[in-house]
């Protein structure tokens, strides 16, 4: 696919959907079957959204090497070509990137989310020959993952800029370093890359010329998060502001809580979805799942944002 092709694709809100597992931490494929199909009838379809199978709120560092493929693969079947299906890829050299974006590309993916390889301790050069060669090596899109506050993972205005004659790379998940870079910044290569919110301020980076946003809940309620983006999509800022605040909020001061006891990215949206009557089971330990009074209090926030269908 070429670079429009591709950014009509990545855009709206970007769903790091859940890995269902059982009560063994086993991937549940026939679940993920069933959530990638309503998932999409429930809306998050191509040029309205992105469902990320893998990502690191899904678990996806946490899966084995011979897992996320098969689950790649059972969302793309289950969709039917209708979603746009990312892969997330987590924090490898070169070689093993490309060998897991030829993989996720056999899959069926669409696009790819890709991390710095941070473990290599990486100059900005070295990320931009990390970048272009992944570009190189395949057909599908690339959102460059900026993950600045992991030690390597920092990238540079002037780095994003030189990868704009990377055919593949066609969009960036976006927050600024705070050392000098700042959220603006991103006015200098909108034109060229989809730039896909990550600092909770989706409506900032609309209105500068932005694409789309995570930090959201549409995988649990799709309706609720594709809103935010119709009124972002009809100038109605005020509004879209309004709306995402009045959820990101509450579960952002939850998630702050109750990370103190156990970490674990996907342990709020799981119990979320198990509230919304869609239970996708435990995080892998060490992670632990939420305990009685962690799943009162989220049911409690929950029922306030008055939507239907609680389990």
């Amino acid at each position: 696919m070429n670079q429009a092709e591709l950014r009509e694709l990545i855009v709206g809100p970007a769903a790091a959907v859940a890995t269902p597992f059982d009560d063994d931490y086993e991937v549940d494929h026939g679940l993920m079957y069933e959530l990638s199909q309503w998932w999409a009838d429930s809306g998050i379809v191509k040029g309205r959204g992105i469902i990320k199978i893998g990502a690191a709120a899904g678990e996806g560092p946490m899966l084995r090497d011979e897992e996320w493929p098969a689950l790649l693969r059972t969302a793309v079947q289950a969709t039917g070509g209708k979603s746009t299906i990312m892969c997330g890829l987590h924090y490898k050299d070169t070689l093993r990137t490309i060998e897991d974006a030829k993989k996720a590309q056999d899959m069926g993916a669409v696009a790819l989310q890709v991390c710095p390889p941070i473990f290599n301790d990486p100059s900005q050069k070295d990320i931009l020959d990390y970048y272009g060669d992944l570009s190189d090596a395949i057909n599908i899109g690339i959102m460059v993952y900026h993950t600045h506050w992991m030690k390597g993972g920092r990238i540079e205005t002037d780095t994003f800029n030189r990868m704009r004659d990377f055919e593949h790379v066609v969009a960036i998940k976006w927050s600024p370093h705070g050392d000098g870079q700042v959220y603006e910044e991103m006015e200098q290569f909108v034109d060229r890359f989809n730039i896909i919110d990550n600092t909770v301020d989706p409506v900032r980076c609309h209105k500068l010329g932005g694409h789309g946003f995570v930090q959201t809940t549409v995988e649990a309620n799709p309706a609720h998060d594709l809103k935010v983006y119709d009124l972002m999509l009809e100038g109605k800022y005020d509004e879209a502001e309004q709306l995402y605040r009045s959820v990101q909020g509450p579960l952002r001061e939850f998630g702050s809580k109750v990370n103190e006891r156990s970490g674990g990215q996907g342990r709020p949206m799981k119990g979320i979805m198990a509230i919304l009557g869609k239970p996708v089971g435990s995080s892998r330990p060490p992670s632990k799942p939420l305990n009685d009074a962690e799943m009162a209090e989220l049911r409690t926030i929950v029922e306030g944002f008055g939507w239907p269908s609680l389990g």
